[in-house]
């Protein structure tokens, strides 16, 4: 795509500051906060589908990635107390569980067949267990698993593992990349306005808390993911001061992978009398995500929350990763009533979702090594 798009955008009547966003981002310039918003207010879908595949070719071109992966949930038992949360269970709670070690380990090796390259741990903040009893379970893993991949730990779990062993965030870290951690995801972000934060977690990790433990991980040499929750009770400038902060913590370190925009689901929850984001949203979401992130590489679409039509539908708008192939192994979704209630999804799957959209399926590691291209 080249600038002979613009001459398009002059004759559609496009009112002119539009126009001047629109010649920034094929230019390759960066837009302003205050752009941004103007895109998710007045900027329509096709317009911002156009500029969302534009920045989403540039950095990638035609790849679309995915991996081999399933998901470890050590324990739904947690100290936080997250309104829009569907998943969290005090402990004996009906519905709780906590698993050990070994049992943990015992299903990590029952899907080493099917090829995985990755496991992803998370889970909740269970109170009687420190970084110790987690950087164990990772070499254990790596003991019968010795090339797979471990991203695992949301900022708000390594904030707590650390404080219940008396551990600073960076010891903790090199704790756990000394047992096999190469990465973390990007989860517990929530929105970053403080006033927003403290209404629906008021527990959790702060905002520079949790931009700190990634700021700490990336100069450790451990690249993380990051997210955004959205369509609870922030409005277009929260969302827009969200991903600028993520914005300049990976000017500073370059240490972001993927960005995975997170849709409230609202199963089951506090906040179960909000009506969930429409599909147009969700579109617009991703679009001025891509547009506005100009120097993270991957933009996410976590099928397993979404549903696949949707993913499939959403690499037209910015969206160049689809996650992985999880084999129906979380139910951090499945419980807040997500699109799929048993997220598994086939190599064949997710490269036929790809090829679908005139994409290259392209199969990745955790840190975006490319395995094959199909």
């Amino acid at each position: 795509m080249s600038s002979a798009i613009l001459p398009l955008f002059e004759y559609s009547g496009l009112s002119k500051k539009l126009i001047q966003i629109a010649e920034k981002v094929i230019a390759g310039n960066r837009i302003s906060p205050e752009e941004g918003i103007l895109l998710f207010r007045e900027g329509s879908l096709s317009y911002l589908a156009v500029l969302a595949d534009h920045v989403r070719h540039r950095i990638n071109g035609k790849q679309v990635f995915f991996n081999r992966n399933i998901h470890l949930e050590p324990t739904n038992i947690c100290v936080n107390h997250c309104a829009f949360c569907s998943y969290r269970r005090k402990k004996g709670e009906e519905g709780c569980w906590e698993l050990g070690i070994g049992e943990l380990v015992q299903k990590a090796q029952s899907h080493a067949l099917a090829g995985i390259t990755e496991i992803h741990i998370v889970g909740g903040v269970h109170p009687d267990r420190d970084i110790h009893f987690y950087a164990d379970l990772i070499a254990e893993i790596k003991k019968i698993l010795p090339a797979v991949q471990i991203k695992a730990f949301t900022a708000v779990e390594i904030d707590a593992m650390c404080r219940f062993a008396s551990m600073d965030v960076r010891e903790g870290l090199s704790l756990l990349k000394d047992a096999g951690l190469v990465s973390l995801p990007g989860g517990g972000a929530e929105i970053f306005d403080e006033v927003l934060r403290a209404k629906i977690c008021p527990d959790k990790t702060d905002t520079e808390g949790w931009l700190n433990i990634h700021r700490t991980a990336h100069l450790l040499g451990i690249p993380t993911n990051s997210t955004m929750l959205y369509g609870l009770i922030e409005d277009y400038s929260h969302r827009i001061d969200h991903l600028s902060r993520l914005r300049n913590l990976q000017d500073e370190t370059g240490g972001f992978n993927a960005f995975i925009p997170l849709k409230f689901k609202h199963y089951n929850n506090r906040f179960s009398h909000i009506e969930e984001q429409t599909t147009i949203e969700d579109l617009r979401n991703y679009a001025v995500s891509r547009i506005f992130l100009d120097n993270v590489p991957h933009l996410k679409a976590y099928w397993p929350m979404i549903g696949k039509q949707l993913a499939q539908l959403s690499l037209a708008f910015g969206v160049d990763d689809l996650d992985g192939t999880i084999d129906d192994t979380t139910k951090i979704y499945s419980m807040a009533g997500s699109e799929e209630q048993s997220p598994v999804a086939t190599t064949d799957q997710l490269t036929e979702m790809i090829r679908g959209a005139g994409l290259t399926p392209v199969e990745r590691d955790t840190l975006y090594n490319v395995i094959k291209v199909f």
